[in-house]
């Protein structure tokens, strides 16, 4: 991992100090920040904040550029435009790069990184030298009893279950107390119902320490089962940050609509500023989209969206079938041939090439101006 170099004053030319913004009391601030590799941008005007005490994530497909941000906030690349700011602290802008060390972050890597000569104990210490001893061993059994090792404390990491060995690396991270902690795809090693378990684990450690993080993943159920407010990062842009809530029900763009949750997007003609007409009828939502009357659109439809219906007027043929326990997801052909997800209860088990009813009914709708003429 190279580091960039350090230049050593913002504004050389004045010998200005470094001061703390009107933002003092945010633990990251973000403002329109750009991060290039030579002439090719990776990052491009990201701003965001963090509240005390609050989890953020950076969710994207691989290359999407969020773990180079975290990187630039972390202190490891140089942004090429705009500021980083820790505790209302300038830490980077260009032409200068705090160095890491001089940051107080904590961070957690995909692979723990444990020193794996060390015991328990002594990696959660690491970074606890320069107190006393008497508080070092009292923080360490604090952080101890948080992640539910005290009894592992002697052992070593080549001796503890994946999901133990990630909460020594968050004690670890933990320790010195950080202005915020970073964590760069922690769980990815590990399978997708432990995944999202550790996130909810990880959350609840985070919160009752009342620490401040921000986590770099692609997998959207670990960011909603650990972020307060999640930013969606696609060709190095947030699109929208936000609760996930609002990324799933009102996404801000083509690009949000498609990456959160599962959907298609139907083609619509719009109504007036709340209604759109469909091959499956009217749909409506109190929330104004913002288009003109007449205007050819397309409106997001979830698989809960679509309801199994055998009174309805409306017919689709099932195409494909997954089980999912509880409920079958059918992938449904419509018609025009437009397909569509639906979720039914398990017990409505339909074939293959069976016609069945179907109701649409979205309560948040998501309309964008049709792609392309239709």
């Amino acid at each position: 991992m190279q580091i960039p170099d350090v230049m050593p004053d913002p504004a050389p030319s004045t010998g200005a100090p470094i001061t703390a913004g009107t933002d003092a009391d945010k633990p990251l601030s973000v403002s329109e920040v750009d991060v290039s590799y030579g002439d090719r941008p990776v990052v491009r005007d990201v701003s965001f904040e963090l509240e005390p005490g609050s989890i953020g994530c950076l969710l994207g497909p691989s290359g999407c550029g969020k773990t180079t941000l975290l990187r630039a906030i972390a202190g490891f690349e140089p942004v090429s435009h705009g500021e980083i700011r820790l505790r209302g602290e300038l830490v980077a802008r260009p032409g200068f790069t705090l160095a890491p060390e001089r940051r107080h972050i904590g961070m957690v890597f995909q692979d723990f990184a444990l020193f794996p000569h060390l015991n328990v104990s002594a990696n959660i210490a690491f970074g606890l030298r320069e107190l006393p001893r008497p508080e070092r061993r009292r923080r360490v059994g604090e952080l101890l009893e948080l992640v539910g090792l005290s009894g592992a404390a002697r052992l070593y990491p080549h001796e503890l279950s994946g999901g133990m060995q990630q909460r020594v690396a968050l004690a670890r991270a933990m320790a010195p107390r950080p202005r915020i902690l970073l964590m760069d795809e922690p769980f990815s090693s590990m399978d997708a119902e432990l995944r999202e378990q550790l996130a909810r684990e990880v959350r609840d450690l985070l919160n009752r320490e009342g620490m401040t993080a921000i986590l770099v993943t692609h997998d959207q159920l670990e960011a909603f089962a650990m972020a307060d407010l999640i930013g969606v990062i696609g060709d190095g842009r947030v699109h929208q940050w936000g609760s996930g809530f609002s990324l799933y029900h009102e996404p801000a763009d083509r690009f949000v609509a498609g990456f959160i949750g599962q959907g298609v997007l139907l083609p619509a003609l719009v109504h007036d500023d709340t209604r759109v007409k469909t091959e499956l009828g009217r749909v409506a939502d109190p929330h104004p989209h913002g288009l003109e009357p007449g205007t050819t659109a397309e409106v997001l439809i979830r698989p809960d969206d679509m309801l199994y219906d055998e009174s309805s007027p409306h017919t689709a043929t099932v195409v494909e079938r997954a089980f999912r326990g509880a409920e079958f997801l059918y992938t449904l052909r419509l018609q025009s041939g437009t397909e569509v997800l639906c979720l039914v209860p398990s017990h409505h088990r339909h074939a293959v090439g069976e016609e069945i009813g179907i109701r649409l009914q979205a309560d948040h709708l998501a309309v964008f101006p049709a792609a392309t003429p239709p």
